[in-house]
């Protein structure tokens, strides 16, 4: 029986998957047209409710460098999992950080010797992936230094911005490895590019999520594994903590509601409660609560209960709450189509959406890498 609403069947792998990569570049494109403006600027460009749909956007918008840098992921990953199943050990994190040195050069710049150059791949010879589409200053500065940064000699240690969690979804879709290891895969790998604790605990706590999600586990068990596993932690930074306990608890006030009274926070309430993303914890935390707070449609089932709404609607519904704020809109938006993506597969990707998107062709491209890799 299927841990989805609404749907007949558990999503296959493969569903997942793409779900998760095209989810998450949906939420980017739809954010990163309002990235940059106020909640004000946001209403008064397009209503009182805000950005709710492509079709409000006349000429269209294009997809930001989270999801570049997710592509990017992908390939480090298909790579040290191509080198694996030829019988040949790679180091993971180091395909990884040799995958962002060739997004480095997308965007016009390039690491200092003796920063190896690596070999380009099929994702190098696309084109929509080389504009420079307001790229991180971490990700940039830490990837130009050309040292591999580690948890234990870290560059950027100060910077915890939401650069690493953006793009770490993919480390959640690989199966048949431990959630321990998946933790450790993303966290070190966000690393690579910014040395504060949170960046790299929250890159590894949104990967778990994805990881759990791709495992057949509900919403909100998979957010509570995630908050657990922080609050386990006596590493674990305290603001970590913070954003995730109060995303879950203000999500859960919102959702027992139903659609028809549903009280979700005002963007201004959001930004005030849980950030505005511009850093990790506080990105990871708006987009999971705009996953959860939207989970429960209007009291139609039996027994008086909320209904699960239609995936594509449940999906449309957290998007426009994860970049309606004044805040980093394209990486809540992000994070958000990631965990739906992963959550209910191909299902929930509305039709009209996709037709809207630039270069899904790219991002199916890599998702079929990722699945070649994973499933045969």
């Amino acid at each position: 029986m299927s841990n989805v609403p609404g749907t007949a069947a558990v999503p296959s792998p493969k569903s997942r998957i793409h779900g998760c990569l095209l989810g998450g570049a949906l939420g980017d494109s739809l954010g990163y047209a309002v990235e940059f403006d106020s909640i004000a600027a946001i209403r008064s460009r397009f209503g009182p409710k805000g950005l709710q749909d492509f079709a409000a956007l006349d000429g269209g918008s294009h997809f930001s460098d989270d999801t570049q840098m997710t592509l990017y992921t992908v390939d480090g990953l298909v790579e040290a999992l191509e080198w694996a199943n030829a019988g040949v050990g790679a180091d993971a994190n180091a395909c990884v950080w040799l995958a962002y040195l060739r997004w480095l050069n997308t965007q016009g710049m390039s690491a200092p010797d003796p920063a190896p150059r690596p070999q380009q791949r099929w994702i190098d010879s696309q084109q929509v992936l080389r504009h420079r589409r307001a790229p991180g200053a971490a990700c940039l500065s830490g990837l130009a230094t050309g040292e591999m940064g580690t948890v234990h000699r870290p560059v950027n240690p100060d910077s915890k911005g939401c650069g690493t969690v953006m793009r770490s979804a993919p480390f959640g879709l690989i199966p048949h490895i431990p959630a321990e290891s998946v933790y450790k895969l993303s966290s070190d790998a966000a690393s690579l590019t910014h040395g504060h604790p949170s960046a790299r605990q929250s890159a590894g706590v949104f990967s778990l999520l994805i990881h759990s999600l791709v495992q057949g586990r509900g919403l909100l068990e998979a957010a509570q594994l995630a908050a657990d596993h922080v609050r386990s932690d006596a590493e674990a930074v305290p603001e970590l903590r913070a954003r995730l306990d109060a995303a879950i608890r203000w999500a859960g006030e919102a959702a027992a509601q139903g659609s028809e009274t549903r009280a979700l926070l005002a963007p201004e309430d959001l930004v005030r409660e849980l950030g505005e993303g511009w850093v990790a914890e506080e990105a990871l935390a708006v987009g999971l609560y705009a996953v959860l707070a939207t989970a429960s449609g209007g009291p139609t089932a039996p027994g008086g209960q909320a209904a699960a709404p239609a995936p594509a609607e449940h999906f449309k519904a957290a998007i426009a709450v994860a970049i309606n704020h004044s805040g980093d809109s394209d990486s809540t938006g992000s994070i958000a189509g990631n965990i739906l993506g992963a959550y209910y597969g191909e299902a929930c990707l509305p039709a009209d959406w996709l037709e809207a998107l630039e270069a899904p062709e790219v991002i199916r491209g890599m998702a079929d890498q990722l699945v070649a890799v994973t499933t045969a």
